[in-house]
């Protein structure tokens, strides 16, 4: 499929929702400020500049779970695509660069096509063009859209089973039960007889945890603070980005790694035209990693409607990839 064409089926797609997703940015920026404890979803890290970033966030040494879920996704290529279906749709959802699904691309025999979902539409399209043209013979449909709300799917697509894929432990930036609720939303769009290849990161020691969230280039502090540049460009904002600090931190009790913005000082920013005071050391909640072991995760997707079919796990037992079936 040719770029023209993709850039048409996104158009088609995405329909008219710029304007929808400025305002659904701006109003839970608007309040998440206004809570007691201040936070913004961690899905409004990825406009252009923060996918740029957390692309960089994964190639770090410190980060551990995109090379070791490359490293299932690779040694298991094989026994994971005798476990589809054949001529499969793929759904991607978050996509990104679309770097990981190469490898099922890979190893499946002729699947039916690829529906990249992710929110940041400019890194979509480029991504999406760049595995159209490695290949040519797999229809590439893309979809600009937040995959955790209502979104409209190509309406061209073949019938044929539909496997998602949800690479890169995402799910743990949902809370148990929110992870509940997307889990179910994926079933429903994905169907009868539908699939989930997911990746789910394992607990363990908080010393790497801790390194792999505050990374020591500082990129992960960079990631962070682009939500602040961002509110600024789009919102009218009046962050110094300088005057908040990163924090990373494991919460033993809720399994879950934290990621905060620390107020320096106490000053004023005004967002939108509405102004919120931050005390010394009060922070901006931006982002929550919740880690599972294999039974914790199983528990999750059972109450999602999702049978476990297989789990593949590293040697060092750091990251595990699940299939699972719709019930």
């Amino acid at each position: 499929m040719n770029p023209a064409r993709m850039d048409g089926a996104l158009a088609l797609a995405e329909g008219g929702a710029d304007q929808q997703e400025h305002e659904e940015f701006r109003d839970a920026v608007l309040s998440g400020l206004a809570r007691p404890r201040k936070a913004i979803p961690s899905t409004y890290f990825y406009d252009a500049e923060g996918s740029r970033l957390f692309e960089r966030i994964c190639e770090l040494e410190e980060y551990y779970p995109t090379r070791t879920e490359i490293g299932i996704l690779r040694d298991n290529a094989g026994a994971i695509a005798a476990a589809l279906p054949e001529r499969s749709l793929l759904v991607e959802f978050g996509s990104g660069a679309s770097v990981k699904v190469r490898l099922l691309l890979d190893a499946l025999d002729r699947p039916a096509g690829y529906v990249p979902i992710d929110i940041s539409r400019e890194h979509l399209l480029a991504s999406a063009a760049a595995l159209a043209a490695d290949y040519p013979d797999i229809a590439v449909l893309p979809v600009c859209a937040d995959f955790t709300r209502t979104f409209r799917l190509p309406r061209a697509l073949p019938e044929c089973p539909r496997v998602g894929f949800f690479p890169g432990s995402t799910i743990g930036n949902f809370h148990p039960h929110e992870a509940v609720r997307l889990l179910a939303g994926f079933a429903a769009r994905l169907g009868r007889g539908g699939r989930l290849l997911i990746g789910a990161d394992l607990k363990k020691d908080e010393r790497i945890l801790h390194a792999a969230y505050d990374d020591a280039q500082g990129v992960t502090a960079a990631f962070n603070r682009n939500l602040l540049v961002r509110i600024n460009r789009e919102l009218g904002g009046t962050f110094d980005p300088a005057a908040f600090a990163h924090r990373a931190v494991y919460d033993a009790r809720t399994g879950r790694v934290e990621m905060h913005l620390v107020s320096s000082s106490a000053h004023s920013v005004r967002v939108a035209g509405r102004t919120f005071r931050f005390a010394a050391g009060e922070t901006i909640h931006t982002e929550n990693s919740y880690k599972y072991s294999v039974e914790d995760f199983h528990a999750i997707a059972a109450a999602a409607g999702w049978r476990p079919e297989a789990v593949w796990i590293d040697p060092a037992q750091l990251f595990s990839v699940h299939l699972l079936a719709v019930e």
